[in-house]
């Protein structure tokens, strides 16, 4: 029967991971749907005699450790002609509908060019709140996630290799990884950028949950492995304008307040992260992002319209406008919320996120006769009361606030709790996101 998913599976060490990935693969996967093909890079354990023993494996057994992406790459070479890649660690477990499920959300459109699992760990959001303390009740509660769901598929910047099926034709048109990266790790980043320039949609499927070790040899040497990081973060951003960490770069703050408005426009919108997740949220809602940098908006771009400057925006009708951190970095406050006003609807409001200058680390920076490398660039530095003053005075009303908290020694408890016996404030927040509207806009119910 023809085979129409190859799964790639790149080995180093760890056989007893192995042994239980391909043993979850035989007794979870649909027969005759798929072939496996290892790459083994030079294990020095058992590994190599055990795979030599196997009949149902296509392997590559490499002299040397040519790392992740040229391995990655030898196995696209030999898998069936026709057939989808499939990327899957050696330190993952599969579960139930896992391929099934991937490939369902795969073929729901052309454009979906990958799609990705959700695992026990959370890097780039990929996590998942299912607990377990041994491996039938994850496979039980896995079986119980497996369903497959549309309303739980999230388009995404970003999927990280540890499980990622990849359509055909799509790779036919990205060709391979890019080598530069090896021994590994930053190169499924610049895969999924190559596959949204290709003109595809990156799609995580929170109804795919497998179970994910992160016990890779790589992370055994932690200076080793940081050395690796640093090399190949530099080479990413030489080669796409932005860092790495942009993946990362989500409105968290703002979120936790959002409400539930359906036309928004988000300043600083970096690569989309942010516009992806309000998306996921509500699919309905109508998002538009401001960014300067060209190297960024020509990803966000694949998700949304996106601006360079306000002057730029032609509605002037939205129910929320996003700000980020623009108060502390703007050149004029005062003008930036005066310019503002004329794109917000009636009852709408503006989010944004503010550090506290008052907070025990800028406190005790003082103290110690330190202030300026502490302040990260800002050119403005507000207290809450001064926050609170500024939106007074332009015209606007805090509506909402959430306090962010750091985590203190007992022996600095006792100093915020004496500085608040002079004067009641709160030292004690790092930050504030604060939701506010037009002081003569009438609020709607969120």
């Amino acid at each position: 029967m023809k085979k129409n998913t190859s799964i790639i599976i790149v080995t180093y060490n760890n056989l007893n991971y192995t042994k239980e990935c391909i043993e979850s693969i035989y007794k979870y996967t649909e027969k005759d749907s798929y072939e496996i093909i290892v790459v083994d890079n030079h294990s020095t354990d058992e590994t190599r005699k055990w795979l030599k023993d196997q009949k149902n494996l296509k392997v590559i057994f490499n002299e040397e450790n040519l790392g992740f992406p040229k391995a990655c790459n030898q196995a696209i070479e030999i898998a069936e002609k026709d057939n989808d890649i499939l990327l899957l660690n050696n330190d993952t477990i599969v579960t139930t509908n896992w391929l099934k499920n991937l490939k369902i959300c795969l073929y729901s459109d052309d454009k979906i060019g990958a799609t990705g699992a959700v695992c026990n760990h959370n890097e780039n959001e990929q996590g998942c709140n299912i607990i377990y303390d041994n491996f039938q009740k994850m496979q039980d509660l896995a079986k119980e996630n497996n369903q497959s769901n549309p309303s739980k598929w999230e388009e995404k910047t970003f999927l990280i290799g540890f499980c990622l099926l990849i359509k055909r034709e799509v790779m036919q048109k990205i060709k391979y990884l890019d080598e530069e990266y090896s021994p590994g790790y930053v190169e499924d980043n610049d895969l999924s950028l190559k596959i949204l320039e290709a003109g595809y949609k990156l799609m995580l499927c929170h109804d795919c949950f497998i179970h994910h070790y992160l016990g890779t040899e790589f992370r055994k040497d932690i200076h080793k492995l940081y050395q690796i990081l640093d090399k190949n973060r530099l080479y990413f951003y030489k080669k796409w304008g932005f860092s790495a960490f942009c993946f990362d770069d989500i409105k968290q703050g703002t979120l936790k307040v959002l409400g539930s408005p359906k036309k928004i426009l988000e300043f600083d919108c970096g690569i989309g992260a942010t516009i992806l997740k309000l998306k996921y949220q509500d699919s309905n809602r109508i998002i538009h992002g401001i960014e300067k940098d060209i190297s960024k908006v020509k990803i966000a771009k694949h998700f949304t319209k996106i601006y360079s400057t306000l002057d730029e925006v032609k509605d002037f009708d939205y129910d929320c406008i996003l700000i980020g951190n623009l108060l502390e970095n703007v050149y004029n406050p005062r003008y930036f919320l005066k310019q503002i006003k004329k794109y917000l609807k009636d009852g709408a409001s503006i989010i944004g996120e503010i550090e506290n200058a008052a907070s025990f680390k800028n406190i005790m920076g003082l103290v110690k006769d330190h202030w300026y490398k502490n302040q990260n660039s800002r050119i403005y530095r507000y207290t809450f009361t001064d926050l609170q003053e500024l939106l007074e005075e332009e015209g606007y009303k805090i509506e909402f606030v959430f306090s962010w908290y750091d985590r203190y020694r007992e022996e600095d408890k006792k100093i915020i709790e004496k500085l608040k016996q002079i004067q009641d404030k709160n030292y004690d927040v790092v930050s504030y996101t604060v939701r506010f509207h037009l002081n003569d806009h009438k609020v709607e119910e969120n």
